[in-house]
């Protein structure tokens, strides 16, 4: 008697599972290049291969002064347009302030106690990122049947996950603009006394 043929999505790591790409990766690998397979390079004919040295090598001199010709010109006539600013003065008292993409974290900083906001959000937020497929896998479909959804969505019509994360740009994107384009706006904040940007 034949068995009924399994739905994929059954399966303990189907292609939806997050796993799934690395298991896939493994078991290319081994039958393109282990044991289960043979190499490619043996179906070559003899008669059409050429020689590691000098064919295959000659190139890659030609491309090592080509990119060192390539620097050195750049050095020389792109480096008076890259000085943008002053020149550095030990004697003026410079405010230091980080680059454009940590405009949002600096501004955060100013926000609460210096340990949470500094280290354990920074932190957490990492942490989280790292292991938000696993969360969305396993957590996404609780949350579609305690809410009553058939499924869970994919994730471009996903308004739960869209939310959280525009939600988070946008408070991302308002920490920046605040910090470098309005410098001297100060708000009451609970914590620290008034907050100004910048």
């Amino acid at each position: 008697m034949r068995e009924p043929k399994r739905d994929p999505r059954g399966l303990p790591i189907g292609p939806g599972h997050v796993l799934y790409p690395i298991l896939a990766t493994l078991a290319l690998t081994g039958i393109l290049f282990g044991s289960i397979g043979h190499h490619p390079t043996e179906d070559m004919p003899e008669s059409k291969t050429h020689p590691y040295f000098p064919d295959h090598i000659w190139p890659y001199p030609i491309l090592a002064m080509v990119l060192l010709v390539t620097l050195g010109l750049l050095a020389v006539f792109g480096q008076p347009a890259l000085q943008l600013g002053q020149a550095a003065d030990p004697r003026v008292v410079a405010i230091p302030r980080p680059e454009w993409y940590f405009l949002s974290l600096f501004q955060f900083v100013k926000l609460g106690p210096a340990l949470v906001t500094s280290i354990l959000v920074p932190a957490g937020v990492v942490v989280g990122l790292i292991f938000w497929p696993l969360i969305d896998a396993r957590l996404g479909p609780r949350l579609a049947r305690r809410l009553g959804w058939s499924s869970w969505p994919v994730p471009k019509r996903n308004v739960i996950t869209g939310t959280m994360w525009m939600a988070g740009l946008g408070i991302i994107g308002l920490l920046t603009l605040w910090a470098a384009l309005v410098p001297q706006l100060c708000i009451p904040w609970f914590t620290n006394g008034p907050v100004c940007g910048g």
